[in-house]
């Protein structure tokens, strides 16, 4: 059963010298926003071994429309069953990694989860932790000779539009949690979105406070910290520019213990469009 839904390369390592005693699947999500070839080109040139790929912007999102946001949820059945022909079934653990703080990594962490797949959990560290530490790479592509028998179960219970964040945004009942940077947040600078600022009654939580500059976890209990403000009875929604990095906070509140947290998809990007 897995415990905690972060994993060290020493741990991932481990896994991986067990060979066939273990249903595992790594993926590679590294990316860069600025240039979308990038992540995919890193892979080719040296990955984890056994490592697929999973592209933000060709598989962990859909395509842009007038409205939604910059990326999109993907759709469940094409996403489906790309993680079907990767060889991914039921009870596979999926490992995700990226070298950018879990920022494309917890996407599809949470992906996996609002697909009612659990047995999902990012390596600590990255990939350039990973190097670091003297484990092996490779350049060789993953082939997948069995596919695997994964089926979508949606909790569209994760997820809220715009018209449900504008009908809670002043709930008492409700928390609605910023994850971009502070300039951002306060308005004082947008360097992606055509309209600064952020969405009425909105906390800045950033994203980047759940990890080390070096991409490490902060402990269990820091992360707990990092809540205290927050109430219990509270539901938090959170979001970010455009539905990505928001769910590195759901991946701390998860870490904390914290339950219920939902996803606002479209985020800013989506909310500015309107």
């Amino acid at each position: 059963m897995l415990t905690s839904p972060i994993v060290t390369a020493a741990l991932l390592d481990s896994y991986l010298s067990k060979g066939s005693n273990l249903d595992l699947k790594i993926v590679d999500c590294r990316f860069a926003l600025g240039d979308a070839d990038l992540g995919r080109k890193q892979y080719e040139t040296a990955h984890i071994p056994g490592a697929d790929y999973l592209d933000l912007n060709r598989d962990l999102s859909s395509p842009v429309q007038v409205h939604g946001g910059r990326h999109p949820l993907p759709d469940d059945r094409v996403l489906g069953a790309k993680l079907a022909a990767m060889g991914i079934n039921s009870d596979t653990l999926v490992v995700a990694y990226d070298d950018s703080r879990f920022a494309f990594a917890a996407r599809l962490w949470w992906l996996l989860r609002y697909y009612g797949h659990d047995r999902v959990a990012i390596l600590d560290g990255g990939y350039g932790n990973w190097v670091k530490a003297g484990y092996a790479v490779t350049a060789d592509l993953s082939e997948t000779s069995t596919p695997g028998n994964f089926q979508p179960q949606i909790q569209s219970d994760w997820i809220v539009d715009i018209d449900r964040i504008k009908a809670i945004q002043h709930s008492p009942a409700h928390i609605l949690i910023d994850s971009r940077e502070p300039d951002r947040y306060q308005g004082k600078t947008e360097p992606i979105d055509p309209v600064a600022g952020h969405i009425p009654s909105a906390v800045n939580y950033p994203w980047q406070d759940v990890s080390t500059p070096e991409g490490f976890a902060f402990p269990v209990e820091q992360q707990r910290q990092r809540w205290m403000a927050i109430s219990p009875d509270l539901e938090p929604i959170v979001y970010c520019g455009s539905g990505v990095t928001a769910c590195v906070n759901l991946f701390s509140l998860s870490l904390a213990g914290i339950d219920g947290g939902k996803l606002y998809p479209g985020s800013w990007s989506d909310w500015c469009s309107y």
